[in-house]
């Protein structure tokens, strides 16, 4: 790897964006299960445990982030600036692919707390949303 801070900033992004995408993505979908388990409380139905999965979702885009961390820090290709850019881009879209994962997974935890039907139609959506981050892992380590 060629050393730098400009290179170590870039290596240190591609993870700490992407957990920053993750905490703040779980916040959202976490809060949304919770609430639809509320509702079926306040219903006297049981309250689904299967959608925990939908609370947990956006937990992977950190994953890609510290793999794609690692990979980076290990390139001996790529410059400092490269690494910087790299690391940089990859770790704000596996944020917002954490962001936007977390939207789809809330509105799934509501739907299927509401009719409890739709679970294999709901996390389907949600793990499209999923490939935007793992692509971005797999595409960005090509390059290193």
């Amino acid at each position: 790897m060629n050393g730098g801070i400009l290179a170590e900033i870039g290596i240190g992004a591609s993870f700490f964006l992407s957990a920053i995408g993750s905490m703040l993505g779980t916040y959202i979908s976490g809060t949304a299960t919770v609430g639809a388990w509320k509702k079926c409380s306040l219903q006297n139905r049981p309250a689904p445990f299967v959608m925990v999965a939908f609370a947990g979702c956006p937990l992977t885009n950190m994953i890609y982030g510290f793999i794609l961390m690692n990979q980076l820090a290990s390139s001996e290709i790529l410059s400092a600036f490269q690494l910087l850019y790299m690391g940089g881009i990859a770790g704000a879209i596996l944020c917002g692919a954490a962001l936007f994962q977390a939207r789809c997974a809330a509105y799934a935890a509501e739907a299927f707390g509401e009719t409890g039907q739709g679970f294999g139609n709901y996390i389907m959506v949600v793990g499209i949303c999923e490939t935007v981050g793992l692509f971005t892992m797999v595409f960005t380590m090509l390059f290193a």
